[in-house]
């Protein structure tokens, strides 16, 4: 049986800081040189940051769109899947990859945390959401301190 690419996927906000999009272009930087397939929702902000890493790196890019065209996809997209979902296309990028990191973010990404949870998948975060119940920290989230770090633990999902 042929052994697959792991999908890796980054998360977080269309408007990012400076230092989120340089740690979002570093990870994908990082999936692409560990050969992993890089998936995300394809638009702009942390999205187009992790794809140009990537590309920068000679990865393969996935971008999950909400809309109905891929033209709609980030110039660092090679595969665009337009869903037309709107923000439903969230449990579709946690549902297709391995394991998520998470940068920065706002509801669309605590939403996409929560379905990786939901669909089992382990989520790293970098500077996002700290999600518990009862004071307890959830077991499924792992914080990472560096780009880096983040993508060591996301290629190791099983662990």
């Amino acid at each position: 049986m042929k052994k697959r690419a792991l999908k890796i996927g980054v998360l977080g906000p269309h408007r990012c800081t400076p230092e989120e999009l340089e740690q979002g272009r570093q990870a994908g930087r990082k999936i692409a040189e560990a050969g992993a397939i890089l998936v995300c929702g394809g638009l702009d902000g942390m999205m187009a940051a992790a794809a140009q890493g990537a590309k920068e790196a000679g990865g393969q890019t996935l971008g999950i769109l909400p809309g109905d065209s891929a033209d709609d996809a980030n110039e660092f997209i090679d595969i665009a899947l337009p869903t037309g979902l709107g923000l439903y296309r969230n449990a579709l990028i946690a549902k297709v990859c391995d394991s998520v990191i998470a940068i920065g973010g706002y509801y669309g990404t605590l939403s996409e945390i929560a379905f990786a949870l939901r669909a089992g998948k382990r989520v790293v975060t970098l500077g996002s959401w700290k999600i518990g119940r009862h004071g307890d920290s959830d077991a499924g989230i792992v914080e990472a301190a560096t780009p880096e770090e983040a993508v060591a633990l996301a290629l190791s999902p099983g662990e």
